[in-house]
């Protein structure tokens, strides 16, 4: 084959659900024999009659769809990582590969890996590899170049691995330019490729390519970029387009044709689709237009399930009657259960990724200013607090990431997030609370920051924020998923003599504490844990009350909680732009 398509195991499975991806980027090697034991079938994959393979990740679809705008099926495959010597022969002339996190540094993958010291690569990063060493040592190996992409691409620059993985150039961007084209064809006559090479981002939404193949999990793009501009992220760089509805349906139909029964849409922020290049301000969501989407999505003959991608905190405020309506069509068709907390008949539940990030407004008007709109930054934790509430009520339980160890964090922002913690916790709201050590991803803002590298360099603080997150996670009575008391105890002993060793003495109370060897307040009196402090929560209607008056028009009635003098300045046409 001239051409071939692949990526490691890891990325390729689909049918054993989110939570068993969340482990493979998370647990070091070792912990697969717990993946073994539970889901003994996960490296099961499925093949078309040709060998290629049946699912693959979005972004490798697209590589191929944009592939066969030039060349014919019979020159290009995408294959599994164990099918590679079937396909790969003496014509073949470029091997793609993509990977999202080939060396076990991205915010997730890596973080719980350290904890049982820094040489425990992630599961999936064990994966890439032994794939980028089978290509390697592939006979037909010097007649054919290899080309990186995917969102773990910057990896290999930074620690100038291309030589160790047999890696030729990392390409960074998207597929469907007429450069990255140029680039295959010059893969493809033999000619030197550069070793980094930035592919051009689609400038309209007409230019955005939809693969017309099953993807993992039913992935579908929705948006590019978001709009808050946080200063650690990549994907917010990009260029902030909605993909055309009639796009999106192809693709879910095109999932669905190949046996795919589930859809998910690929998103930064599901709440900016609809609105963009409308005049409204990205924040303010367009209710009928989504609504109006993930109706048609859900409703498709053929769509038995449908899972959120990201979400942000700040439009569940701005539009509460909108996530109510969403729940209505969501819910049902939702795979994921929480009987602890869901009033849903049969305790089905949403639970889109939201960024939290810090509780501590200072650090939060450096590295994320815009988090919060329409909402000031100052207000954070209360645009948290009302939006988890909001969401919450109508069975939303999101998992929230935090960074801890960010460039410039004090002690008292550390404090700061863990009053936002304790806060979550005493309202009795809900959320998979996931902490990550900062990781300064390539090409963003905070790219040549240093912060935190390494659990054994986390402070005291820094501990019992990322342990009290967990022990929240793990509280007795919720899905058995996340594992009784009994776990926490049964692992004391081992953790206490194993990690702490690892991870140095300011490592052992937060442990005592996310083992509940001693009770939490009584720690805190004798002074080995914080003693978090109440917060000053606005209401919903205080929030309101800051949006600038020009905004007031983008504000629904049928929300309540309007600010005074809302309705006199509408109907005088003051609130204008």
């Amino acid at each position: 084959m001239l051409i071939v398509l692949t990526a490691p195991l890891t990325e390729t499975i689909d049918h054993a659900g989110y939570f068993i991806q969340m482990a493979l980027a998370s647990l070091p090697k070792f912990g697969e024999r717990i993946i073994n034991s539970k889901y003994p079938r996960w490296k099961e994959v499925e093949r078309n009659e040709d060998g290629s393979a049946r699912v693959m990740p979005a972004g490798v679809r697209l590589l191929e769809a944009s592939l066969l705008r030039e060349f014919s099926p019979q020159e290009v495959v995408a294959c599994y990582p164990d099918d590679l010597d079937r396909f790969i022969g003496p014509d073949t002339r470029l091997v793609c590969v993509s990977t999202h996190n080939p060396l076990g540094v991205t915010f997730a993958a890596g973080v719980y890996a350290s904890v049982f010291g820094s040489s425990r690569e992630p599961i999936n990063s064990h994966y890439a590899r032994q794939l980028f060493e089978k290509i390697k040592n592939n006979p037909y190996r010097a007649n054919f170049k290899v080309i990186v992409g995917g969102s773990g691409g910057w990896q290999i620059k930074q620690t100038n691995t291309y030589d160790e993985l047999g890696v030729d150039c990392v390409v960074e961007g998207r597929s469907e330019s007429a450069d990255v084209l140029e680039l295959v064809r010059r893969a493809i006559r033999g000619e030197p490729l550069p070793r980094e090479y930035d592919a051009s981002h689609p400038r309209s939404r007409d230019e955005v390519l939809t693969p017309d193949k099953r993807t993992t999990f039913g992935v579908v793009e929705m948006t590019t970029g978001c709009g808050r501009r946080c200063h650690f992220c990549v994907p917010d760089l990009n260029p902030q387009l909605d993909v055309p509805k009639e796009k999106i349906m192809r693709a879910v139909r095109a999932n669905v044709r190949e046996g795919n029964k589930q859809i998910s849409l690929a998103t930064e922020d599901m709440f900016i689709w609809g609105q963009i290049g409308t005049g409204v301000p990205f924040y303010f969501p367009n209710r009928e237009a989504l609504l109006d989407l993930y109706s048609e999505i859900v409703n498709t003959p053929g769509v038995e399930q449908h899972v959120l991608s990201h979400a942000t905190l700040a439009p569940a405020v701005v539009d509460p009657l909108l996530i109510k309506k969403l729940s209505d069509i969501l819910l049902d068709k939702s795979p994921i259960h929480l009987p602890s907390h869901s009033t849903h008949p049969r305790k089905k539940i949403l639970s889109p990724l939201i960024g939290l990030e810090t509780g501590s407004t200072r650090l939060a008007k450096i590295i994320m200013p815009g988090k919060g709109a329409p909402f000031s930054i100052e207000d954070w934790p209360s645009v948290v607090i009302q939006g988890l509430t909001i969401l919450n009520r109508n069975n939303w339980f999101p998992v929230l990431t935090l960074m801890i160890g960010s460039p410039g964090e004090t002690d008292e922002d550390v404090k700061a997030t863990l009053d936002l913690v304790y806060e979550i916790e005493r309202r009795k709201l809900f959320a998979f609370l996931v902490p990550s050590i900062f990781t300064p991803l390539h090409d963003t803002r905070m790219q040549h920051k240093k912060g935190v590298t390494e659990t054994s360099e986390l402070s005291a603080l820094q501990w019992q924020l990322m342990m009290k997150c967990w022990k929240m996670n793990l509280r007795p009575g919720q899905h058995s998923w996340w594992g009784p008391t009994a776990w926490r105890l049964g692992a004391l002993g081992l953790w206490l003599y194993k990690l702490r060793r690892i991870n140095g003495p300011r490592f052992t109370w937060p442990l005592l504490m996310f083992a509940s060897a001693l009770p939490e307040s009584l720690m805190q009196r004798m002074g080995k844990l914080y003693r978090p402090k109440p917060l000053k929560i606005k209401s919903r209607k205080e929030l309101l009350a800051t949006v600038k008056p020009q905004h007031w028009k983008y504000l629904r009635a049928d929300n309540g909680d309007l600010p005074e003098g809302y309705v006199e300045a509408i109907a005088a046409g003051r609130a204008t732009g």
